[in-house]
């Protein structure tokens, strides 16, 4: 039997037999860790782009409220010139709630995620 060179671990046998297969095991674990990796970036991208858009419409609401203390501290005593406020306050939180309900219509769904990780829609191959 060979004695075995510094730095280099002897000869094993079944540790030789087995490394095709330990290649071939790490190939599929990469394969199928990489779309996982890409789904979960793709999913906390679109977490990120919902929580800035709601961060945006609670800002919205924040300066609506704003506008309606101005509003009681400057017309308090005139029923019109409230109503008036009221009413534009009230179409600017509107306009700002379509604007927020599009950008979500714009998000991708579920399955438009399950495609950018790799995996399967319907049965194929996206």
């Amino acid at each position: 039997m060979a004695s075995p060179t510094p730095g280099r671990p002897a000869p094993n046998p079944a540790l030789d037999a087995s490394l095709p297969l330990m290649e071939w095991w790490s190939q599929q674990w990469i394969q199928g860790v990489t779309p996982m990796t890409r789904l979960q970036l793709a999913w906390m991208e679109s977490v990120s782009d919902m929580m800035l858009q709601e961060a945006k419409f609670l800002a919205a609401l924040s300066e609506a409220g704003q506008q309606l203390g101005h509003c009681y501290d400057t017309h308090g005593a005139d029923p019109e010139k409230m109503k008036a406020c009221y009413e534009e306050i009230a179409r600017e939180v509107a306009d700002q709630h379509m604007r927020r309900l599009k950008q979500v219509a714009a998000m991708p769904s579920y399955g438009d995620f399950w495609c950018m990780g790799g995996g399967r829609k319907g049965g194929v191959s996206c």
